[in-house]
């Protein structure tokens, strides 16, 4: 009888293992983004998710929540700490509540080209993915979101120009406070999801971001100038919680992180791409370029940056942190003149 019943017992699940589709998905993981769908954000992270459903035999993928669906950075942060997601595509404002030393990557007129950026993602990722790690996450890749530019209702030439403008200032954002103290301005903090109705009732007439986001966003819609002299570089990561990466199966983990590196740097490479097609695409549109009068000016605005830097010391980043960037930069200045 129980030899009977035990053939009975391996028969039923023989069928029951039949009866699974093979490479049934394990592992979903829910991904938010302010994004939109349609982007070339959106475009690339559904790359990223063919990508590893492919190499996991469809164990492994991504669920979508776009357009900022899920909050704002913040709110995506307290809501994957609690479970309620697992990984989201962050700018410097996120990944600073996470790592707060990564935001020198965010500090104003600190870089001059691309080249320089690429350079000090080399030389600077693996302590910056520490970073991460030690705040609950690990980095799954770069995704920049690109050089920030100033957006107006009135013509910027200079510094004085923008004492009479009523800017914007990403919530909560140190960064972006210091940047505007030290250009002797009282911006007005708001949550990045009030910005388009902030611009439609007047409240503001000033905002700063990347030029493509400007575009998704359709704030450019409600501006009619761009000051020609980028802020700064807007750093941006896609992570995923620690907590539920070590749930993982290792082949699993690998896949995820090699596939990261892989879209990240697309994404990367397409942004600059489309960051540079966007201010064409304004410009059709009737938003005018200025540029500043003079080479002191420029000369003014860069030493704002070494100014604000130094007032972040100890906030965000070490002096020495500081010293090493500054230095790595100035090292590949040298090596390449002219850049």
């Amino acid at each position: 009888m129980y030899i009977i019943l035990r053939r009975m017992f391996f028969a039923v699940s023989l069928l029951l293992v039949a009866g699974l589709p093979a490479g049934a998905q394990q592992y979903t993981i829910k991904f938010a983004t302010v994004a939109p769908e349609g982007s070339t954000w959106m475009n690339v992270m559904k790359e990223y998710d063919a990508a590893i459903r492919k190499e996991s035999g469809g164990r492994l993928g991504f669920k979508f929540y776009a357009g900022g669906i899920a909050g704002d950075e913040k709110d995506v942060l307290r809501k994957i700490r609690i479970g309620q997601y697992q990984a989201a595509g962050f700018t410097g404002v996120g990944m600073g509540e996470i790592a707060p030393e990564e935001r020198i990557l965010d500090t104003p007129f600190l870089f001059h080209d691309t080249s320089e950026i690429n350079y000090i993602y080399d030389k600077f990722t693996l302590q910056f993915t520490q970073a991460f790690e030690q705040g609950g996450f690990v980095f799954l890749g770069w995704a920049e979101v690109g050089f920030v530019y100033v957006f107006t209702q009135k013509p910027i030439y200079s510094v004085q120009d923008m004492k009479d403008v009523k800017a914007w200032m990403w919530e909560g954002d140190p960064i972006a406070e210091v940047s505007f103290k030290v250009l002797h301005l009282a911006p007005i903090p708001l949550s990045v999801m009030d910005v388009t109705s902030a611009l439609q009732t007047g409240m503001i007439n000033c905002v700063y971001s990347p030029p493509l986001a400007v575009i998704a966003l359709q704030w450019f819609t409600k501006v009619k100038y761009m000051l020609d002299v980028p802020l700064a570089n807007s750093s941006g990561a896609a992570l995923i919680s620690k907590r539920y990466f070590d749930t993982l199966p290792p082949d699993l983990q690998q896949i995820l992180l090699k596939n990261g590196q892989i879209y990240m740097k697309k994404l990367t490479e397409l942004s600059r791409k489309d960051n540079i097609k966007a201010i064409k695409t304004m410009e059709k549109e009737g938003i005018t370029v200025t540029h500043p009068r003079s080479k002191s000016e420029l000369a003014y605005y860069y030493q704002t940056g070494e100014d604000a830097r130094q007032m972040l010391v100890g906030r965000l980043y070490s002096a020495d942190l500081l010293h090493q960037i500054e230095a790595a930069l100035d090292e590949f200045r040298k090596e390449h003149p002219g850049k």
